[in-house]
């Protein structure tokens, strides 16, 4: 396969990423923050929060702030903006201001608070880990933070935090001390689970796998597998018979597939197993 059609896929399916992120973290802020009051930071939290005191709604604010922090990032960051942060911001905003057209939302689904605050925190953590996934932002504070990151020293990914809690903090003062307490814990959830999915959605299967039958073992990883391997000769410190040690790497779904071939070609084959967050390089991610 050549580079152009390997970008054309990657192209692809970060889109694909992107608008299912995108849509995923904009039903959580309608159908689930915005009803309960749930601030979690970010735009939508100050959107929530915003539409409490004023006659415009939630979305309206989320779509004005988005478009202000577009035009600032414009300004500040120009070209390195980036389109992947555009498409994703226009998106989000847009998705929240056709479903308070076509689906109005007066009150929550269920008097269970609790129960909306898993799913809200399970739509936006999922949606954002998509989006992450696609080496892509979903704008709002994001652009803050590209910002910040150009213009300082400091450390982006603590000030954003630190942010957040005090958007989520004035949750207290608008809805309720309840309500406050549930937005902060969703923040702490949430962000916890964004960093579950995302080490979920890039981690692989490391293979050492010590045989005496190594040629087919290579042929299947090569042939049916259409990955690489990297072959070392060594010696069995017990029985001094020269060994073959292949290293190689798999998607986790492979990887079962993988370790039947082994015990079919050799069942005396000694294989460790380990599993990496991340893999860069040829076949797997390239940056």
């Amino acid at each position: 396969m050549d580079i152009k059609n390997i970008n054309k896929q990657k192209l692809f399916k970060d889109f694909i990423l992107m608008t299912a992120g995108s849509v995923i973290m904009a039903l959580s802020l309608y159908f689930f923050k915005s009803p309960n009051g749930f601030v979690t930071g970010g735009v939508g939290g100050v959107g929530i929060i915003l539409g409490k005191y004023t006659t415009a709604s939630v979305g309206i604010w989320v779509t004005a702030l988005n478009l202000l922090l577009l035009i600032i990032g414009f300004i500040v960051l120009g070209k390195s903006l980036g389109i992947k942060t555009i498409y994703c911001t226009l998106l989000y905003s847009g998705v929240v201001d056709i479903l308070e057209v076509v689906w109005p939302m007066e009150k929550p689904f269920t008097d269970e608070p609790l129960l909306e605050l898993v799913w809200a925190i399970l739509f936006t953590g999922i949606g954002q880990a998509l989006i992450f996934h696609a080496d892509a932002s979903s704008g709002g504070t994001d652009i803050l933070a590209l910002i910040l990151k150009k213009h300082t020293s400091m450390d982006v990914g603590k000030a954003l935090l630190i942010v957040d809690i005090l958007i989520s903090a004035a949750s207290f003062f608008t809805f309720g001390i309840k309500t406050g307490l549930y937005s902060v814990l969703g923040l702490l959830s949430m962000t916890f689970l964004i960093d579950v999915a995302l080490e979920s959605f890039g981690s692989c299967k490391y293979f050492v796998i010590i045989t005496d039958k190594p040629d087919e073992i290579i042929n299947f990883i090569l042939t049916e597998m259409d990955h690489g391997a990297t072959l070392v000769k060594g010696e069995g410190v017990y029985t001094h018979n020269e060994k073959a040690m292949l290293h190689t790497v798999c998607r986790r779904r492979e990887a079962i597939r993988l370790q039947k071939h082994i015990k079919r070609i050799d069942p005396q084959a000694f294989t460790i197993i380990t599993t990496s967050s991340e893999i860069i390089g040829s076949g797997f991610r390239t940056e």
